[in-house]
């Protein structure tokens, strides 16, 4: 089994929920922590040897290779599968099976996937899992330690679930959860592309995504995933009641960092926001749930907690054998490559952000932020360029970047005591203000490595590799929303009275990222 690939998904930065009083628990000093730390750190090196050489702990094991995949397999048959465990354990009779789908990579285990044991008309309930079977914070802290934890304002949700599935890892087949992690160890944080996410990606395959604001949010994630490990050891001595079945098992020199962001990257590949629930259970690792469930951006499916179990409802008819799918929420397709490792081609809530900021050694700095604010705007404003409303987003940057290039202090003036965000827009002035706009979206497009054209014809090849073929796919698309941004640019260009107007000067133009 290899215990490497709890990994996580989620959400684009760890969330953290509400801190609260911490009067009813011990503290331990930095004294103490040190004294203890000393006391046991032999038995702890111990540990952690003995963790680093096992294979449940480390991702990509030798079972992983060609030679021993076979006699994998056939270890891994000797123990009940997910959905005979869950059974045993009270899931009720549902309509679902697990079937598989080969990998990418000869060396990985096929993943397993949700589908249709019989055929299904939209409404139907395809599962009920109790809650008993579900991870929850709740069921990691119990009621009364959440908020020994979360106080600490260090540790994410996501995190704190990914540590507690690799302690009960490490108990092996002691473990209640043994089955459940077994199952996402096979999926290695795999959605239904069977691709891992760009936080597991090497820095040549990260290079697919050069252009794409994506690939500095992954590198960005990563460091954030990093300084949380590095605070798993003052959370784990100052949460006494925390864990106390590993009373010697520190995490960081339990889990080495690749292993951590690893469990990380899976756990935030499967957990669910529950809700209407408290906020002990909002997230949620549901057996029978992602990634085994595939996610769709047009389905309205979800899983819901409902009088002591999450269950599934189908938003659509399904024959028997068909895939399930569930809705992944309003996510554009750079969180569901971070997230999941797939991009949905017809994602609605696709998007491309275009920041700009006022300029602030502009003399008029402060009048001109007065009037954004007073019509909802920021003097550093982030607009939202949606797929296939390029148009609109265009419209709706203008007035800003306008009021950007007022120099005279009169025009200023009768700006302020405008009703609305008017400016007075001469020719020239428009002009200035499309050329900023068209030099903008040239930039970003020349900043990928290739062109539409190109990623077209690298995406008809079926041997493309599975990372190239995603992360090509999403420049793709945000090329296609840059591009589409450019013709509404050039388009409003190509009304004005004069094309051979020359852009009035900006001494003070607005700035562009």
């Amino acid at each position: 089994m290899d215990v490497a690939y709890l990994q996580s998904r989620c959400i684009s930065s760890p969330i953290r929920l509400p801190s609260r009083p911490l009067s009813v628990f011990p503290r331990v000093s930095s004294h103490s922590i040190l004294q203890k730390s000393n006391v046991f750190r032999a038995i702890r090196h111990r540990n952690f040897c003995l963790a680093s050489g096992a294979d449940t702990l480390i991702a990509g094991s030798r079972k992983e290779d060609g030679k021993s995949h076979a006699s994998g397999n056939k270890k891994a048959d000797e123990f009940e599968d997910l959905k005979s465990w869950l059974h045993s354990k009270g899931l009720p009779p549902c309509k679902v099976v697990l079937n598989e789908k080969p990998s990418h990579d000869q060396k990985h285990r096929p993943i397993h996937y949700v589908a249709a044991s019989e055929d299904l008309e939209e409404g139907d309930v395809a599962f009920s899992v109790p809650i008993s079977l579900v991870v929850t914070l709740e069921r990691v802290l119990g009621n009364e330690t959440i908020a020994e934890l979360l106080t600490t304002n260090k540790l994410s949700e996501l995190a704190c679930l990914a540590l507690y599935l690799m302690y009960e890892k490490k108990q092996g087949k002691k473990s209640f959860w043994y089955p459940f992690i077994r199952e996402l160890d096979r999926q290695r944080g795999r959605g239904q592309l069977a691709v891992e996410s760009p936080l597991l990606w090497s820095e040549d395959e990260l290079a697919y995504l050069t252009g794409s604001p994506t690939k500095a949010a992954v590198l960005e994630r990563a460091e954030g995933i990093k300084k949380e490990y590095n605070e798993l050891d003052t959370v784990w001595f100052m949460s006494g009641s925390l864990f106390q079945q590993y009373p010697y098992d520190i995490p960081t020199e339990a889990f080495p960092f690749e292993i951590f962001k690893q469990a990380f990257v899976a756990v935030q590949s499967c957990v669910v926001h529950l809700q209407k629930v408290s906020l002990a259970r909002r997230f949620a690792l549901v057996p029978l749930g992602p990634p085994l469930l595939a996610y769709k951006s047009n389905c309205k499916a979800m899983l819901t907690a409902v009088e002591g179990v999450v269950q599934l409802i189908v938003d659509r008819p399904y024959k028997a054998g068909e895939s399930i799918v569930i809705w992944c929420g309003p996510q554009p397709n750079s969180r569901l490559l971070i997230n999941y490792g797939f991009v949905d081609e017809d994602n609605p809530y696709d998007r491309i952000l275009v920041e700009a900021s006022l300029n602030t050694e502009d003399p008029q700095y402060h009048d001109k932020r007065m009037v954004v604010q007073r019509n909802g705007k920021l003097a550093v404003q982030v607009f939202q360029v949606y797929a296939g409303k390029e148009k609109e987003a265009v419209s709706d940057m203008l007035p800003y970047l306008r009021l950007g290039y007022v120099s005279d202090p009169s025009e200023m003036q009768s700006v302020i005591s405008s009703e609305g965000p008017i400016c007075p827009v001469s020719p020239c002035m428009e002009r200035a203000v499309l050329d900023q706009l068209s030099d903008y979206f040239k930039g970003r497009l020349a900043a990928y490595p290739t062109t539409l054209h190109e990623d077209e014809t690298l995406l008809a090849d079926s041997r493309l590799d599975p990372k190239k073929r995603v992360a090509t796919q999403l420049v793709k698309l945000e090329k296609k929303m840059l591009n589409a941004c450019l013709q509404a640019t050039i388009e409003l260009m190509n009304q004005l009275p004069d094309d051979t107007i020359s852009p009035c000067p900006a001494p003070y133009a607005p700035h562009l990222k």
